[in-house]
């Protein structure tokens, strides 16, 4: 049997010049919106869909982007959020600008190895969760990881914004 090949992808090389431990799985991509992605890695994976994490480039009121990192079958309140971040209002950013701002493709975006620094903020219940799973920048490809990795490589912000 021939080894798959794994992409080595910006995120994967940061995950690896911080010495972190992680397992990379892949699943066969298919284009869908935001949970149903989750969902269909979550189910490929055989794992459930609230240790998936989704990774979104946001923007606020001030034109700066960020991410945010939200469990796979939860949503964002974008109110909850700008009071978080005590601004007027938070908005997603479009597949273009995401693109743009983080250097991965939407349903393959990683918080690991952007292209541009941004600030990153996490649902506080994932950073309690055993293990998780986060796209390592290519759709298709899920890194497993211990959670207290966001906080450590990328200063990651707890919030509760999830709904």
């Amino acid at each position: 049997m021939a080894k798959q090949k794994i992409p080595s992808t910006q995120a994967i090389r940061e995950l690896r010049t911080h010495q972190i431990d992680f397992t990379l799985y892949s699943y066969r991509y298919e284009k869908k919106a935001g949970v149903a992605v989750a969902a269909a890695a979550a189910d490929a994976l055989g794992v459930d869909e609230h240790q998936v994490v989704k990774t979104l480039v946001m923007m606020d009121d001030r034109s700066e982007p960020f991410l945010v990192l939200m469990h796979g079958d939860k949503h964002i309140s974008t109110k909850a959020l700008a009071r978080e971040l005590d601004v007027k209002k938070v908005r997603p950013c479009d597949q273009e600008e995401a693109k743009r701002y983080s250097g991965y493709l939407v349903g393959g975006i990683s918080p690991f190895g952007t292209k541009r620094k941004m600030k990153v903020y996490v649902e506080a219940s994932i950073l309690t969760l055993p293990k998780m799973y986060i796209n390592a920048g290519k759709r298709g490809l899920l890194a497993a990881m211990a959670p207290h990795v966001l906080t450590r490589v990328l200063d990651a912000i707890p919030v509760n914004v999830a709904v």
